[in-house]
């Protein structure tokens, strides 16, 4: 039986103090939400450290929104997988479409970080993606078999047993667009296929997130969809309330 996680991703916003107060929120509310779901709280670096302190004993699991590609060093501005790790965080995202198009990131980049975060024991929730021109000149397949194939193809068939994916079409981030269930349904099947193409009957485990404008009214629907096992949620993770309706679709 795959996980049920519903992550929330974020990003750049709130204070440290907002961001405790958020979680203390998810936290209180987890109660009335299936104890079948894996929830994930993904805030900025300056929060991870108190976050992890309100939400310990709770359940709820507390991930970091990227990680360096390095050890230690002159990185000035960087953050190590084992600085995180040390704080008691237990997932990173990675891969996440704004880092990809706003910083560059490759797939050596992301083979980079993929090994630091395992290193570290750090669980990744790798993302994948098409934007809408790719969407639309029908190469959204291609573009998530690559995105796999030159990263997730290279762990160990133990380091992939400890991996989740999420699956984000780009058109759909913060536009108020959104994949409709059959399109969210069918990229994950095609995923789960390209990921049994080299691990075999481990895809049937991998837990794959959809990661594009999830939100209360459209996630039970969502959810429901065979291969589609969560969400990483952006906008509607910075309310306790719509974060757990969301967790409630399932």
């Amino acid at each position: 039986m795959r996980k049920k996680i519903v992550a929330g991703n974020w990003k750049m916003n709130t204070t440290p103090a907002e961001g405790v107060e958020l979680a203390k929120g998810v936290a209180e509310g987890k109660k009335e939400v299936c104890e079948c779901v894996n929830f994930i709280v993904c805030p900025p670096f300056t929060h991870l450290s108190e976050v992890v302190k309100v939400t310990r004993g709770t359940g709820i699991a507390v991930g970091a929104q990227d990680c360096a590609t390095e050890a230690k060093g002159a990185y000035t501005g960087e953050v190590a997988a084992s600085m995180i790790a040390s704080l008691g965080v237990e997932y990173v995202i990675l891969g996440h479409s704004e880092r990809r198009q706003y910083y560059g990131e490759t797939s050596e980049t992301l083979n980079k970080k993929m090994a630091q975060a395992y290193a570290n024991n750090l669980t990744p929730i790798y993302c994948v993606g098409e934007s809408l021109e790719e969407r639309k000149a029908g190469k959204h397949f291609d573009v998530c078999k690559a995105q796999i194939e030159e990263v997730v193809f290279n762990l160990t068939p133990e380091q992939y047993s400890k991996l989740v994916i999420a699956y984000e079409p780009v058109w759909a981030i913060g536009t108020g667009e959104t994949a409709t269930a059959e399109q969210a349904q069918e990229i994950h099947a095609y995923i789960r296929e390209v990921l049994a193409s080299k691990f075999g009957e481990a895809a049937a485990e991998t837990p794959i997130l959809y990661g594009g404008s999830c939100k209360p009214s459209n996630a039970a629907e969502i959810f429901a969809k065979e291969d589609v096992d969560g969400g990483l949620i952006g906008g509607a993770a910075l309310k306790a309330e719509d974060f757990l309706a969301i967790g409630k679709g399932f």
